[in-house]
């Protein structure tokens, strides 16, 4: 048996010399690869134990410290499904029964054509018709004795309105009784020189100076009359020569009043308005964009912005001339005013007619809504409806063109769409909470 220690036993030396050689070598090839693999933990830091634990609990499972998009319930893998439901938006649906759908009052139509009327809305006011409104004046100054008339009065035509004494008309009058009574005096004088004449006692030229006098006589009474008749005075007043009563020219209402009794008034002065208000004018303005549709005979819908009311009528005129101010011209509608509806000073809007065109596919105008800033139709489904954004086009008020989004024969909600875009705007409220 060899010695391992003794010199000579060269083959067992150098066999145990290569072993612990290769067992010296794999330890310190181990201690650098853990010393350089492992990031140093201070030891008197809070946590360092439980990130070692983690780490080596990681390296357990075949992870890498650090690498959470390869676990399942990373933070990675949330964002991730968050950006799938940005990309992937809920569909905008309700579901409702028929029961439901009757209960809350949704009428169901189908898209179809129709014919619609393009208008143009402008801006007016009522406006007294002014070939049926007068304002009155004494034409003779005087004093104001009564004042029969009041203001805002319903007056027939002839009746008195006021009563002044006026000292012109007593001259008129007195002229005409002068004038009569030598109409008289030469009539007479007439028929007895014409009675001489025919007996040859008196001469012919004083029976031609006899006719002379009498057509004067004639012409000075028709002058006189005439005159009265201007004033709508009559020849003789009621107990006074200087009793002048002022009549009403028409029926209509007095409007407006600038009289009092005892006041003296001259033969111009504008005593009192008188309107005739079962017939009234809408004026409209109309710009110079607007004059193309605006045409004398045009039909036109005019509606009150104060009041609920409304009538048809004609355009009866168009102004020639632009305003230098205003760059607008003026037209009216002469309306129809029975029931004293429209009042003069009310504003109202015009709409006039522009163009009428047969569209192949129509909604209710009601039935269009605003979601998100997109107008939609609450189309009917087998579970409910859906929102379809669709292209408006022209609209009459009632009725709205469908460019595109919506086919002929389409059912959807043509009334009530408003309860379905509120229980709409809930369910996406809950979805979001």
């Amino acid at each position: 048996m060899n010695n391992p220690l003794k010199p000579g036993s060269s083959t067992i030396t150098r066999k145990q010399a290569i072993a612990i050689a290769t067992i010296l070598f794999s330890g310190i090839a181990a201690g650098g690869w853990i010393l350089a693999g492992s990031p140093a933990i201070p030891t008197g830091e809070p946590g360092a134990h439980a990130d070692a634990r983690s780490h080596d609990d990681k390296e357990h499972h075949g992870e890498k410290a650090g690498d959470d998009h390869a676990h399942p319930g990373g933070h990675g893998d949330a964002e991730h499904h968050a950006d799938d439901d940005k990309a992937k938006p809920h569909e905008e649906a309700l579901a409702l029964s028929t029961a439901q759908i009757e209960a809350a009052g949704v009428g169901i139509e189908q898209a179809g054509p129709a014919r619609i009327r393009s208008t143009r809305q402008l801006p007016g006011e009522i406006r007294f018709n002014e070939d049926r409104t007068a304002h009155v004046v004494p034409r003779l100054a005087g004093v104001v004795d009564s004042v029969p008339a009041n203001l805002g009065q319903l007056v027939r035509r002839g009746q008195v309105l006021a009563v002044i004494a006026s000292t012109g008309l007593s001259e008129l009058r007195s002229e005409l009784l002068t004038a009569q009574k030598r109409l008289g005096l030469a009539k007479s004088t007439y028929l007895r020189e014409k009675q001489l004449w025919e007996q040859k006692i008196a001469a012919e030229q004083d029976y031609m100076v006899a006719q002379q006098a009498l057509r004067e006589a004639e012409i000075a009474v028709a002058n006189a009359q005439q005159k009265l008749v201007a004033l709508g005075a009559p020849a003789a007043g009621a107990g006074s020569l200087n009793r002048y009563e002022i009549r009403a020219p028409f029926d209509g209402m007095v409007v407006e009043k600038h009289i009092a009794l005892g006041e003296a008034v001259k033969e111009d002065a504008s005593i009192f308005t008188l309107s005739d208000l079962s017939s009234v004018w809408a004026e409209i303005v109309v710009s110079a964009k607007d004059l193309d549709v605006v045409r004398v005979g045009e039909k036109v819908v005019v509606r009150a912005t104060a009041l609920d009311s409304r009538a048809e009528g004609r355009i009866s005129y168009v102004g020639a001339l632009l305003g230098q101010d205003t760059r607008t011209a003026k037209a009216r509608v002469t309306l129809d005013n029975p029931k004293m509806a429209w009042r003069p000073g009310l504003f109202v809007n015009v709409e006039v007619v522009s163009g009428e065109a047969d569209v192949p596919v129509s909604v209710l105008a009601e039935a269009v809504q605003t979601i998100a800033d997109k107008p939609v139709v609450f189309v009917r489904t087998a579970d409910g409806f859906r929102v379809q954004p669709v292209m408006p086009g022209r609209t009459d008020g009632k009725r709205v063109e469908v460019i595109g989004g919506l086919k002929a024969g389409t059912p959807y909600a043509a009334s009530g769409s408003f309860v379905l875009k509120s229980e709409l705007g809930k369910g996406s409220a809950e979805h979001a909470h």
